[in-house]
């Protein structure tokens, strides 16, 4: 009977570690700010689902509100194709995890920087699924701001 009990608990204990949690979503975000900022493109292609957009919300200059679609490809290329003499670098706030079950929402707010000067701020919203024993990338949507950064 012990024998069933330990066989039990392992394969209960060792189940949990495949399924989705707020945890393992927030890891997947950072590693994904990781290859951002080090122009892994192999890597930054590891987090994505298929086809997955990416949308900016913004203002122009005439206070008209905008919003701008990108492929993750496309994305993913002027990343790796950032010179090396320019430094880029986003700084994440705290990140806030949402989950249901294979559905996942992280949200933080980021201030990005070029050359160590404030380009602009905003909210980054990733949405992820789990599939395969992993979080993946459904969407990200960010808000983009160039004044009222610290507001």
């Amino acid at each position: 009977m012990r024998f069933f009990t330990f066989m039990l608990l392992f394969f209960i204990g060792f189940s949990s570690f495949s399924q989705p949690s707020e945890a393992a979503a927030k890891h997947m975000v950072q590693e994904f700010f990781k290859a951002f900022h080090d122009q892994d493109s192999v890597k930054l292609k590891t987090f994505a689902f298929e086809k997955v957009q990416l949308k900016s919300i913004g203002k122009k200059e005439n206070g008209k509100m905008v919003v701008n679609t990108d492929s993750y490809e496309k994305f993913v290329s002027s990343i790796f194709s950032i010179p090396a003499e320019v430094n880029f670098e986003e700084r994440l706030g705290n990140l806030t995890v949402n989950t249901d079950g294979y559905l996942a929402n992280v949200w933080m707010p980021y201030e990005f920087y070029i050359n160590n000067e404030l380009s602009h701020c905003g909210v980054n919203n990733f949405q992820l699924i789990y599939i395969d024993k992993a979080w993946k990338i459904l969407s990200i949507v960010d808000t983009r701001k160039k004044q009222a950064c610290k507001d």
